[in-house]
């Protein structure tokens, strides 16, 4: 009787996977193609994470290398830049995503409180348009501002002021506090627009109560507005934190302009992955350190939403 059900049980399940499949097979054939490129760009190249246990040799390629165990990872470990890169990289984005968060809900609050539906728009848009610029143009636009001889800082400000002009790009102090500010101005206006469009979404039924009882608009801020937004919040703020061990490579890259007197300021593990296979051509150290990246990068996501769950049941992502 048992197997008989489980017999029945087995080929339900398989009539109806059968009719599933027949029925959205349209939806399906529209998403094989993203479903090929995923697999082409993100998985087949993960075979290639093998010679993070392999002392790689050109000459004998990726198959015929011979295995070194954990020989990179140690080599990793044993070096300077290992510190710095870990440090740089979990600390940048921390502050990332402290600053961005208050930053952001602070904004899209603002939002919320302009009455003209025209000026409203116009802002968003406004505060959008960072978002979209390039990276590669971002660079330029504070090169143009921290230029030693021709700066907008050093001709327009300082020097009129009586103060000695500062060579920006070999000064490694100032950075911290510059990728910081680029990474706010540019990154805001994306999240700003995500809880403006959550915030638009809370029943105004609230907010006209509060009203009625004599709350001031700061009052309806917070005790109606953030308690709101603390699912979206913490969505978002564990999506960050599953990126914690990753980094944008064109604001540490190409902002400083790949100057090698700001490295201790700006190397994180991105760079560092680029740097050691690019320029100092060393495959092994290079992937183990994306290979370490990758993996605390999913324990930290995991752990995270495991701990969410614990706390808030409806606020974890799953």
């Amino acid at each position: 009787m048992k197997q008989s059900a489980c017999t029945k049980n087995a080929s339900y399940r398989k009539s109806s996977v059968k009719k599933r499949l027949h029925k959205y097979k349209y939806l399906y054939l529209l998403a094989l193609p993203s479903i090929i490129y995923m697999f082409i760009n993100n998985y087949m190249p993960m075979s290639g994470l093998i010679l993070a246990f392999k002392n790689y040799s050109f000459s004998k390629g990726i198959f015929g290398s011979e295995w070194c165990g954990l020989g990179n990872f140690t080599y990793l470990f044993s070096s300077k830049w290992a510190k710095i890169m870990f440090r740089n990289t979990v600390g940048y984005n921390v502050v990332f995503i402290i600053l961005g968060q208050i930053f952001a809900i602070f904004v899209a609050i603002l939002l919320n409180e302009i009455s003209c539906a025209k000026a409203r728009n116009c802002y968003q848009i406004l505060i959008l348009i960072p978002h979209l610029v390039s990276m590669v143009l971002v660079g330029y636009i504070v090169f143009a501002f921290l230029s030693g001889s021709n700066g907008f800082v050093n001709k327009g400000i300082l020097e009129p002021l009586g103060i000695k002009s500062i060579n920006w790009y070999t000064e490694a102090g100032y950075w911290p506090y510059i990728l910081v500010f680029v990474n706010l101005w540019k990154g805001f206006g994306f999240q700003s627009i995500v809880y403006f469009a959550t915030i638009i979404g809370f029943d105004k039924a609230y907010y006209e109560a509060a009203v009625v009882d004599g709350a001031s608009t700061w009052q309806q801020i917070t005790r109606i507005t953030l308690p709101l937004l603390k699912p979206t919040v913490i969505i978002l703020t564990v999506m960050a934190i599953g990126r914690m061990f990753s980094t944008d490579f064109g604001l540490f890259y190409q902002v400083p302009m790949n100057s090698g007197m700001l490295r201790e300021a700006t190397t994180t593990i991105d760079t560092f992955v680029y740097k050691t296979f690019m320029e100092d051509h060393d495959v092994g150290r290079s992937l183990a350190a994306g290979f370490m990246q990758s993996v605390l990068g999913f324990i930290l996501v995991m752990g995270t939403n495991l701990g969410v769950r614990k706390i808030d049941p409806d606020s974890a992502l799953f």
